[in-house]
C-alpha cells in the first residue's frame, strides 16, 4: 500500500528543509557578491555616460571651438549654442546650454566633438528638487569639467584604442 501520507510528507519537507539549509550554508560562507551602494561604488565602464560637462586646455582655456556639430546631431535637441569671433579670431561660446530633462545620454554629442570639449562623464548621482536645476548652463557643464577633469581624462585615454 506504501507509506502513509503524513509520513511521505514530513520526510519530503525534511529532505527540503536540510536541502534548503545546505544551500544556504553554501553561500553563507562564500564572499558577498553585492556592494553597499552608497558607500561602495562598483566599477564603471570608460564608455559610461553620466553627467554631461565641458572641458578645458591644460592652460584653462576652454575647449569648445564653437563649431556646433553637438548642436546638429543632437536628437533630442537638448543643446542650444550661441557663439561670437574673438579678438584674435578664434570662435568661441558665448551661451552654452543643455535641457537634461531632453537628453536621452546617447553620446553623440560626444562623438561628434573634434576638440573633445563636451564629454558625458562618470557622475551618475545628481538627482535635483526642481526642473530648473537640469538646465544646464556653461557655467555649470565648466565647472562639472573642472570637478570630473582627472576622471574623464583617464576614461578617454582607456577608450582610446576602440575609437
Amino acid at each position: 500500500m506504501g507509506i502513509p501520507f503524513d509520513r511521505a510528507f514530513r520526510y519530503f519537507f525534511l529532505a527540503d528543509f536540510i536541502g534548503g539549509f545546505r544551500l544556504g550554508f553554501k553561500y553563507f560562507l562564500k564572499p558577498k557578491v553585492t556592494v553597499n551602494y552608497p558607500f561602495e561604488k562598483g566599477p564603471l565602464s570608460p564608455r559610461f555616460r553620466g553627467e554631461h560637462a565641458l572641458r578645458r586646455y591644460p592652460n584653462g582655456e576652454e575647449r569648445c571651438i564653437a563649431c556646433k556639430l553637438c548642436e546638429a546631431i543632437c536628437p533630442a535637441q537638448a543643446i542650444t549654442i550661441e557663439a561670437e569671433p574673438r579678438a584674435d579670431g578664434s570662435r568661441r561660446t558665448t551661451k552654452y546650454d543643455i535641457d537634461m530633462t531632453k537628453c536621452i545620454y546617447c553620446g553623440y554629442c560626444q562623438e561628434a566633438c573634434p576638440v573633445d570639449a563636451i564629454v558625458e562623464g562618470p557622475n551618475f548621482e545628481f538627482a535635483v528638487e526642481t526642473r530648473e536645476e537640469l538646465m544646464y548652463d556653461k557655467a555649470k557643464l565648466l565647472a562639472n569639467g573642472d570637478r570630473w577633469e582627472s576622471e574623464i581624462a583617464l576614461q578617454i585615454s582607456a577608450d582610446a584604442p576602440y575609437r
